[in-house]
């Protein structure tokens, strides 16, 4: 689950880590007034969205003068802000932050994450900070720093020390830093983060440390755990058919190919979407019903899936373990009949009660093209995608 930078700040400041003096604004009024009641010379106010690269998108704003957070709030809210992580059809602003405005003397970076290779957190650090990191790791790696934290031991003020190090920050610098990362690193693991990024941390020319910008997100598995971040999520920045899906218990990512995927497993979902690619097709999603779907969660499938523009055929591909394939053949000629499907349909069924899925499907007079294997049905939606 994504969260707004204004959110993400607030943590970090109830964890101790020193962040800009800000708040957010959803008009244009409450902006001036937040500007004013922070005093000036100088305000920024930043695009909320679920996004980065707002800077470059003309979505961060840099004011000296009221009239000009006036300005930049009534250009900003209702804007379709497009980035490179938006895609081409962008996002609405509907909040703003608005902050007091920093003397910068350097930027640099700093994100924690689950490194999966190592199963261990790892801090990431970099004396090359700002909105030029991608360039940075791909053309200059040596500048990127990576320590991991020994879940045997715990976190170490070691790590502190050699981030401080490495971002060659000396004296009382290096204790903040320190101090930092110690925080950062509490805020991470006890509201089970799987990624927090500050870019740029800033160094002021007051020889203060400061988070200027801030990017969270939580592991959705252990939201039940936290009732509290939950409440931060915001529906309008999620897509639309990803929120349905959520409601029935189904795991769903839309992708941009045309078409959609429908299968029982993570790992056999993973799978399908691989052949449909080695086949020369691109799946339009990800969509996993799980072990235990009913025929309604089925048909709640097929309504999201075809609510996607882009799909030109559909392939439902189920392995029946705990999954019964009788269950899952109702739930398809449900939504089929329920939905009028348009596009053509390739099933491919194995497993529990599949003689009794497959009757099912043959005897509801839909056209349903069946499969005998997987690589056979992945040949023919690929095909029937283009038309063949």
């Amino acid at each position: 689950m994504n969260i707004h930078e204004y959110q993400a700040k607030e943590i970090f400041a109830a964890f101790g880590a020193p962040v800009p003096r800000g708040r957010p604004a959803f008009s244009v009024d409450e902006a001036v007034t937040i500007a004013e009641e922070l005093g000036g010379p100088v305000w920024v106010v930043k695009a909320q969205i679920h996004a980065g690269g707002r800077g470059k998108a003309g979505g961060v704003k840099v004011c000296r003068s009221i009239d000009e957070v006036r300005t930049a709030a009534g250009e900003l809210l209702g804007k379709v802000l497009v980035t490179p992580q938006t895609g081409p059809k962008g996002r609405v602003v509907r909040k703003l932050l608005v902050e007091e405005g920093l003397n910068i003397a350097d930027e640099l970076y700093l994100s924690c994450l689950v490194d999966r290779a190592t199963s261990r957190i790892a801090f990431i650090a970099s004396s090359a900070g700002g909105m030029d990191i991608e360039e940075v790791a791909a053309t200059s790696p040596e500048k990127i720093f990576t320590i991991t934290v020994d879940p045997a031991f715990g976190y170490s003020p070691y790590v502190g020390r050699a981030i401080a190090a490495k971002l060659g920050l000396r004296g009382d610098l290096a204790k903040k830093c320190q101090r930092l990362v110690a925080s950062l690193y509490r805020a991470f693991t006890e509201k089970d983060m799987s990624l927090l990024e500050v870019n740029p941390l800033v160094v002021t020319a007051e020889d203060g440390l400061v988070c200027l910008d801030a990017k969270v997100n939580f592991d959705d598995n252990a939201l039940f755990r936290h009732p509290e971040v939950a409440e931060l999520r915001d529906p309008e920045e999620e897509d639309p058919r990803e929120r349905e899906a959520a409601e029935y218990g189904l795991s769903y990512i839309a992708l941009e190919g045309n078409i959609g995927c429908m299968v029982n497993g993570a790992g056999l979902a993973m799978a399908t979407m691989d052949i449909i690619k080695l086949y020369g097709g691109e799946p339009a999603n990800f969509l996993d019903v799980g072990g235990g779907a009913t025929a309604e969660r089925v048909a709640a499938a097929f309504r999201i899936i075809t609510a996607d523009e882009n799909v030109r055929a559909i392939l439902v591909n189920i392995f029946g373990g705990i999954m019964r394939c009788d269950v899952i053949a109702e739930g398809v000629v449900q939504a089929v009949q329920g939905t009028g499907l348009s596009v053509p349909l390739v099933v491919r069924l194995e497993g529990t009660n599949v003689e009794q899925g497959r009757a099912i499907l043959d005897e509801s007079g839909l056209n349903i093209i069946s499969a005998t294997d997987l690589d056979d049905a992945a040949q023919k939606a690929v095909a029937a995608a283009r038309g063949a």
